[in-house]
């Protein structure tokens, strides 16, 4: 693993047990950013979404830690809770929710002020599909690939695994109150 990607991902993919998809993991990011006119830094300091307009000050890694450290939460709470009549795998979960959103990196350009902008890339992929190409290009499996390409509105159209729908869950959760406000 890379110290860009060691600094953005370490301890998060420390959780993921099965050492060949944690390699693979890291891999997709370092794809990714090869690809990216984005750094790692930028990540810390560029908006999660571009839906919400430009005073969003919650940034990329923030929401996508927080939605990591809440899918794992809600991933122990399924396997501890219900009696093994409903499971999750806590690697591909993991795995899936570190890379929902890495196909963002292709998505985004910054302009010449390094306000973040969708980039002709994006306008004609969106990140769910683009992410499984680079997720795919590392060998990542394909319980892997689906979270990544039913995380978004996308998955709406398939039927998810359990932690698809968690992953979209934790997703939409803290998304949701940005775009639509969070005072009613």
């Amino acid at each position: 693993m890379n110290k860009e990607i060691q600094k953005l991902w370490g301890e998060e993919l420390s959780w993921i047990q099965n050492e060949d998809l944690r390699n693979k993991t890291s891999k997709t990011w370092e794809l990714a950013l090869e690809k990216s006119v984005l750094t790692a830094d930028d990540l810390n300091t560029i908006p999660f979404t571009l839906l919400c307009g430009p005073d969003l000050k919650v940034s990329f890694m923030e929401h996508k830690r927080a939605v990591v450290h809440i899918a794992k939460d809600s991933g122990e709470k399924i396997n501890a809770m219900f009696n093994g009549e409903l499971t999750c795998n806590m690697d591909v979960l993991i795995a899936g929710a570190i890379l929902a959103d890495v196909g963002k990196l292709l998505e985004y350009e910054l302009d010449k002020n390094g306000k973040s902008f969708q980039g002709n890339y994006g306008k004609y992929l969106r990140h769910p599909f683009s992410g499984v190409s680079l997720a795919e290009q590392a060998g990542v499996p394909a319980e892997v690939c689906h979270i990544i390409a039913a995380h978004a509105d996308e998955g709406n159209m398939i039927k998810r695994t359990t932690e698809a729908y968690v992953v979209h869950h934790c997703d939409f959760m803290t998304f949701l109150p940005f775009k639509n406000g969070l005072k009613l």
